[in-house]
């Protein structure tokens, strides 16, 4: 069996000024960077910058965005780390979905959400739809904050440090094998999109 380490994008979805984000992603990379079977890379759309407004297909794409794709493309799987925007998730991350296609096909995707009494689960079940039409895979298990922030101590640690690295390790653990299987599929065949 193939043991090289799998390769997360780790995307942080928000970008409003004085977002919670930097916390709660900062923690979870931590957790994740644990791991021998995993090689990060974290996008955080803040200083992505992709621009909103789509170029038509076959267009080239600006350069934000060409600067973003090869990194999708690499991945062998991915984590967006969201809060709850209005009952969904934030606009940044929509538009990083549409400005790519093929680089989501066949991976499997794993949410970490944060936000009020929801914990930013509405933002996953939005998304959860969202990546099906790009023939991607969710994972079951979500890690997710209710009342973030009172969640986390003024260490920018989580009060219950235990209960939180052990649902980290359980999408993770999913994540990697959804990551392992499709890496394999990918490469005995070409997935084909109708």
């Amino acid at each position: 069996m193939d043991e090289t380490p799998l390769r997360l994008v780790v995307v942080i979805a928000s970008t409003r000024e004085g977002r919670f984000a930097p916390t709660v992603g900062n923690w979870f990379v931590e957790q994740a960077r644990g791991r021998g079977d995993l090689e990060l890379d974290v996008l955080d759309l803040a200083d992505a910058a992709l621009p909103d407004g789509l170029t038509g297909y076959g267009t080239r794409p600006p350069d934000a965005v060409a600067a973003v794709t090869p990194r999708l493309a690499a991945a062998d799987a991915f984590v967006v780390v969201t809060p709850e925007y209005n009952h969904s998730y934030p606009a940044p991350v929509k538009t990083l979905i549409d400005w790519h296609s093929t680089e989501w096909q066949a991976k499997p995707v794993g949410f970490v959400s944060y936000g009020g009494v929801s914990g930013g689960l509405r933002a996953v079940e939005h998304l959860r739809t969202v990546f099906a039409e790009m023939h991607a895979v969710t994972v079951r298990d979500t890690v997710s904050f209710h009342g973030a922030w009172d969640r986390f101590g003024p260490d920018a640690r989580p009060v219950d440090e235990d209960g939180c690295a052990a649902a980290a390790k359980t999408m993770l653990d999913q994540l990697a094998w959804w990551a392992r299987a499709l890496h394999e599929a990918r490469s005995a065949r070409p997935y084909l999109r109708p």
